[in-house]
Formats: C-alpha cells, sequence, structure tokens
C-alpha cells in the first residue's frame, strides 16, 4: 500500500471509532495497520527479481509470477514483525473468544523458520515442530503468519502488478503470489468483478457467471444476495459451499478501501456461515503435527 492510502485507511478507521461501536476492536485495527504500515515504510520499493520474458512465460503458463524462491525477505525485519504481531494478538485476547490466543505461540516461537514461510506460502503442512497441538492453535499460527508476510507481499505485489496482463489471467489464482480471494468488488465502469488477494492485496479481473473457489459455472450452483442499497452482495457456491464478500461500486458515493471493508463485515461472514457456507480463501487444514 502507498503512504497515501494508508493514511486514508487510519483515518477511515478513526472515523468508525468515533461512533463508539466496539472502540477496542479499533484500537486493535489501528495498531494492527500500524505495524504494517511501518514495516511496508522499512521495506521501500522492492527491485523486480523477474526479467520480461520470465513475466510473460509465467503468465501465458498460467503460473503467478512470485514463487517462494523469488521472495526478498529480510528476515530480521520478518521476525521482528511476527513478535510484535503476536504481542498484539495477546493483547487483545479478548476479542479473540474461543482462540487460545496467549503466550503459547507468541513465546514459544519468537523467530519464524524459512520451513514454516515456505509451508505457508505453498499452502503446505506445516513442519512437525511447530508448536500448534490444536485446530484453533494451528489456525492462529497460520494467521500470525500471513500477518507478518503480508507487508512483504504486498510489497511485492505493488512493484508487479503493471506487469499483469488483466484480460489474458482470469484465474481463480491471483496473478502475483498464487493465494486466494477473500473479498471482491464490481467495478464502476462496466460492473467488471474483480477479485482481491487475501494474502499480498492485488487486484485481478475475473468472470461473473463463475465460482473463484471451484471454477463451477452451473448458474444452479450459483447465487448472490444483495442489501437494500445493492451496496453489499454475497456470492455463494452451492457446489463447493463457499462464499464471497463483493461491494457494488456503481451504488457507492465515497471510496471504498478494500483492506478495511474486509474487517468491517461481519455480519456477512455470519450471515454465510450460519447458512453453511464457508469463507473460500481459507484452506482446509491439513493434518495436525504429530
Amino acid at each position: 500500500m502507498t503512504p497515501n492510502k494508508i493514511n486514508r485507511i487510519i483515518s477511515r478507521l478513526k472515523e468508525e471509532k468515533k461512533r463508539g461501536e466496539n472502540p477496542r476492536f479499533f484500537d486493535f485495527l489501528l495498531k494492527f495497520f500500524g505495524i504494517q504500515a511501518e514495516v511496508e515504510r522499512k521495506i521501500g520499493k522492492v527491485k523486480p527479481v523477474l526479467t520480461k520474458e520470465d513475466i510473460n512465460k509465467r503468465q501465458e503458463s498460467g503460473m503467478p509470477l512470485l514463487g517462494y524462491a523469488d521472495l526478498t525477505l529480510d528476515w530480521p525485519l520478518l521476525n521482528e514483525t511476527y513478535t510484535s504481531i503476536s504481542a498484539l494478538f495477546t493483547e487483545y485476547s479478548d476479542l479473540f473468544s474461543g482462540i487460545p490466543v496467549g503466550e503459547k505461540i507468541a513465546d514459544s516461537r519468537k523467530q519464524l523458520s524459512k520451513e514454516i514461510v515456505r509451508a505457508w506460502f505453498s499452502e503446505d503442512k506445516l513442519p512437525a515442530d511447530t508448536v500448534a497441538r490444536n485446530t484453533d492453535e494451528y489456525l492462529l499460527l497460520y494467521t500470525l503468519v500471513q500477518a507478518a508476510m503480508k507487508p512483504f507481499l504486498t510489497s511485492h505485489a505493488r512493484t508487479l502488478i503493471g506487469s499483469v496482463k488483466q484480460e489474458e489471467w482470469r484465474r481463480p489464482r491471483c496473478p502475483i503470489c498464487g493465494g486466494k480471494p477473500d473479498i471482491a468488488y464490481l467495478d464502476k465502469e462496466r460492473g467488471s468483478r474483480w477479485l482481491v488477494c487475501s494474502r499480498c492485496d492485488a487486484e485481478w479481473i475475473y468472470q461473473r457467471l463463475q465460482c473463484p473457489y471451484c471454477a463451477s459455472e452451473e448458474q444452479k450452483d450459483l447465487a448472490y444476495f444483495t442489501d437494500e442499497e445493492g451496496i453489499y452482495r454475497l456470492y455463494t457456491c452451492e457446489r463447493c459451499h463457499t462464499y464471497l464478500k463483493t461491494i457494488d461500486l456503481r451504488n457507492v458515493e465515497t471510496e471504498v478501501l478494500m483492506p478495511v471493508e474486509r474487517l468491517l463485515t461481519p455480519d456477512m461472514d455470519r450471515q454465510a456461515q450460519e447458512k453453511g457456507d464457508k469463507p473460500g480463501y481459507v484452506e482446509d487444514l491439513p493434518d495436525l503435527p504429530g
């Protein structure tokens, strides 16, 4: 994210906090985004590691531009970020009912190994020496790793996104890092659907009448529900039982900040999950270590 966009996100969160609804939650978000913004500032501009020929070949073959070996990671900074975010989750553990946020992971694993980061990036099972002993702890560790890695991935995405041939990609995975989308929007110009990567915030165009998780085009499987204003849409798929939150920018007058919207729409998550659907970007958990 650019410094200007980060400032707009912070301003939006402060406005939401003033409304008086769960100010502690917004304190957490302000600190959370503050940590990630400072890390992005320290990272600065990431130099391209791929040639134009590499980029073209990967796009033509349907591969995302970044593999794990292509990442430029400052390991001391990454571990500093991980420690700060772990401490923040511990400080606000009361916000995460049902999840054992506390000293266990934050203190037991102060350093992220390359094996853990590689496994997370590749969506593989985490190494057997992780401290996670049950599903909740495993999910927490995944969450902390993703939060720590996000500034690094968004910095890479900012450098590479201009090289993506949007009309030629149109795939369910992020063209930059291969992540899955966790939110989407319909643009003002044509109502085209753009997916937003859950890992690096890259945006890419995708067909409206196809599930971005299982690729079903069967209309009997696909549906969407909308609010009275026609701003928020909840796309669902009966084949894979997933949902995708979407904002229709054609019905919005003010600026929409997607990194904020994904966090300020919990009612949509609740409605979908009560119906039996799951967020499509969340991987099915692999077998737990040990």
